[in-house]
């Protein structure tokens, strides 16, 4: 098991993983693979339980892998979806409870009812599963809040020719690197720019109430430092002058 310390990843495995990732029926089992402390002095093929329901294996490496019948969990397969097939960051409380519990279910396995086992590694399973998805979920809310505020500074100053990325950050107190990093999507932070400023010149072309400005006024409000680079652009992206795309 290969996994960073202080990561989970929710994942299915087999077939049924594939088909879990291409929205099919959801997998029989859910399996939890994190990097945490594990009890010292495990044997070199790691440490593993076979329960009704559930199974464990923790690994000398810093691994745990959790396995729970996916019909058991309270949280549907369909709310676990944000946490599937990524690692994901977990708070070290949480990690420190669950590596806790792994360790003392290893120690007193043999003395503890299957059954009874197999409800305890369901609950852990069910903390864990609920507690990552909230903090995984109130992260890519403060990511979409980030990336709003982005795109808000964008769209109001798309007239200053100057507008960058560099500006972009500068004015959100984060670094270039932070500004990227809010938009993942392969869009980088110029062209998006630039789409902007054509989103808003397809806008300025398409109002009746705007017929009577001139392509160089529309070029202005938009960012671009002239008519000539307005028209390449605009062409380039939408496939046709400015003049053609008002007429038509």
């Amino acid at each position: 098991m290969d996994v960073g310390h202080g990561l989970l990843t929710v994942r299915a495995s087999g077939a049924a993983a594939a088909r879990a990732a291409l929205g099919g029926a959801p997998p029989q089992d859910i399996q939890l693979l994190m990097g945490c402390a594990v009890p010292k002095g495990l044997p070199e093929q790691g440490a593993a339980l076979r329960l009704p329901d559930a199974s464990l294996h923790a690994s000398p490496a810093g691994a745990v892998l959790l396995t729970v019948a996916e019909s058991r969990l309270t949280i549907g397969f369909g709310d676990l979806k944000p946490l599937m097939f990524q690692p994901v960051p977990v708070d070290p409380p949480l990690r420190a409870v669950f590596a806790g519990a792994v360790a003392h279910v290893l120690a007193a396995a043999r003395s503890l009812d299957p059954h009874g086992l197999s409800h305890h590694l369901v609950g852990l399973a069910e903390l864990v599963l609920r507690s990552a998805l909230k903090a995984e979920l109130d992260r890519v809310d403060a990511l979409a809040a980030r990336r709003r505020e982005a795109l808000d500074y964008m769209r109001e100053h798309l007239s200053d020719p100057g507008l960058s990325a560099d500006r972009v950050a500068e004015a959100m107190f984060i670094s270039r690197r932070r500004l990227y990093q809010l938009f993942d999507d392969g869009q980088g932070v110029s062209e998006r720019i630039r789409g902007l400023r054509i989103d808003r010149a397809k806008a300025l072309l398409s109002d009746p109430a705007k017929a009577g400005r001139g392509i160089g006024e529309i070029a202005r409000d938009c960012g671009f430092v002239s008519a000539a680079h307005f028209s390449r652009t605009f062409r380039q992206v939408v496939g046709s002058t400015p003049t053609e795309y008002r007429t038509r």
